[in-house]
């Protein structure tokens, strides 16, 4: 007679540091990827030493958020606790205690911050001034309509400068408008899908009562339309040209896809699925995906290859 297949119970530390990893949104460290803007429209991509320091600024960025998004649960467990969703996060269900989870935050913004500033003091004081202001939006400025909105987008913008300043090179004033609007045009797209999935917008996310739709979808049109009028101010700019030594604005080769993402990205937060958040959705979306591929491929050409 064969012995039953009994399996060992898990082990206590490997479900704490499973939970204090889905606490962190390893997803959600994509958005780090900005870091890497300046080393790439600079031109140093092929060059490994400024590229090491990039990546390295890059992976501390993505520490110093996932410390942000541990004391975001920290600071919200109990109304996370009265959540029919939300209760399920490893904090407000139990699974990682609220005194660790502060311990684990502390010791990874120390760790982070400390190592931006002996990678770059300039770059260390762009970290510093990113998790102070993630504090207060913990804190605060979360619940202020449209301040929430641009404390996001600010976000991508010091994500750009610690990336610059890490490798030691100007950033450029066209990517960091292009940044500010594209990432304020994400955030809109997200509150636009949060008030059409919720019937009670104000129980899923307490800001969301202090919007108005009509608000959020009019400003997602304008910002739309102001991010991509934007990038293609700077793909015909004369000092776009010169500074990538085109022989014409070659540039401009990708304003297609540009315009084509931002459009997809109306679409998904407007009539797509409300079960997905539109920022969620565009990753796995293969229209938006093949896209963004297309995108990168052109200017990777353009600007290494012409």
């Amino acid at each position: 007679m064969s012995e039953p297949n009994i399996r060992p119970p898990k082990s206590p530390g490997l479900s704490l540091a499973k939970g204090l990893l889905e606490s962190m949104r390893p997803h959600q460290w994509v958005k780090n990827a900005f870091v890497l803007a300046p080393v790439i429209f600079s031109l140093n991509f092929e060059h490994p030493a400024l590229l090491l320091r990039a990546a390295l600024a890059t992976v501390l960025f993505c520490v110093l958020s996932g410390a942000v998004y541990l004391l975001n649960d920290v600071l919200d467990v109990d109304a996370d606790r009265a959540h029919p969703i939300k209760r399920n996060r490893p904090v407000a269900s139990g699974r990682v205690p609220v005194g660790f989870a502060k311990l684990t935050c502390g010791i990874l913004t120390v760790l982070a911050l400390l190592s931006m500033f002996l990678l770059s003091p300039w770059a260390g004081l762009v970290a510093a001034a990113y998790f102070v202001m993630n504090v207060a939006y913990s804190v605060r400025l979360k619940h202020v309509a449209f301040i929430d909105v641009g404390i996001i987008a600010t976000g991508f913008l010091l994500r750009i400068l610690a990336g610059s300043l890490a490798i030691d090179v100007a950033v450029s004033t066209w990517l960091i408008a292009c940044t500010f609007l594209l990432a304020l045009y994400l955030a809109l797209g997200k509150r636009k899908h949060e008030l059409r999935s919720s019937g009670n917008a104000r129980k899923q996310r307490a800001v969301l009562g202090r919007y108005d739709p009509n608000h959020v979808h009019l400003a997602m049109l304008v910002v739309g339309t102001l991010t991509v009028g934007t990038y293609i101010a700077y793909t015909l700019a004369p000092t776009t040209q010169h500074y990538f030594d085109l022989s014409w604005p070659q540039l401009t080769l990708t304003i297609p896809f540009t315009a084509f993402g931002v459009a997809r990205f109306f679409w998904l937060a407007s009539e797509g699925d409300v079960g997905v958040s539109p920022t969620e959705h565009m990753l796995k979306d293969k229209l938006f995906l093949l896209n963004l591929v297309a995108w990168i491929a052109v200017v990777m050409a353009v600007v290494y290859f012409n």
